[in-house]
């Protein structure tokens, strides 16, 4: 299941947040495939560190760190999904503040959940899941373009953001604890959990007035 764009609406400017964040995480990337493991090592959280008090900064610099192309790639079709109508409605400097709190909270949610671990732990899906969560609340009816797999075959099709979310979101809840404590790695799903509970809780305190009275006003 990939989410392409919403159908529903369109954002009145451009996502120059949006976009920025998209060209960090492709520049830290080619940084990583550069540095190597040593790299890895240095920029990303490992939680045991973390929890004994060193490098705090990889809390902030995990978020823009991928493992494989995969990973990079799902994440920005993600990010590039849902994150334009979410900056939208915050503003350019709200949702800015609104990523990296939601990337920082969900990291941290990570690190709990693994205090002893010497894995490093990154990615950019736990403030792309705290976007998820805001737009859940903020656009709950928008109809998600999607494309959904069945083997090896695919179709294009609409889904309510609700449904969309809430599907998603409940996989990652049931997935918990099934391979974060692994020592080879896996799939940060606590991150993910917390990270749309960060938006779902805040998406509103981050919105900005004059683009909520627009929306009423349009929705009205």
């Amino acid at each position: 299941m990939i989410p392409l764009r919403d159908e529903s609406r369109r954002p009145s400017r451009l996502p120059i947040v949006t976009a920025c964040v998209i060209a960090v995480n492709g520049l830290v990337f080619v940084l990583e495939l550069q540095g190597g493991d040593a790299f890895v090592m240095r920029w990303s959280a490992i939680p045991a560190d973390i929890i004994a008090g060193r490098h705090w900064i990889t809390v902030l610099t995990a978020m823009f760190m991928h493992g494989s192309w995969s990973h990079i790639l799902g994440n920005m079709v993600f990010l590039w999904a849902f994150g334009p109508e979410i900056e939208d409605v915050m503003n350019p400097l709200r949702f800015l503040a609104f990523y990296l709190i939601g990337g920082v909270v969900a990291m941290l949610a990570q690190v709990a959940a693994g205090a002893a671990s010497t894995v490093p732990v990154l990615g950019a899906s736990g403030a792309i899941a705290a976007v998820m969560g805001a737009f859940l609340i903020t656009y709950p009816r928008d109809r998600i373009r999607t494309v959904l797999f069945f083997g090896f075959f695919f179709r294009v099709t609409f889904i309510p953001a609700a449904l969309l979310i809430g599907f998603w979101f409940l996989i990652q809840l049931l997935s918990v604890g099934t391979v974060t404590e692994t020592q080879s790695g896996g799939v940060a799903y606590l991150a993910h959990v917390g990270g749309v509970i960060y938006g779902a809780v805040t998406a509103r305190l981050f919105e900005d007035p004059r683009r909520r009275l627009a929306r009423n006003l349009a929705e009205h």
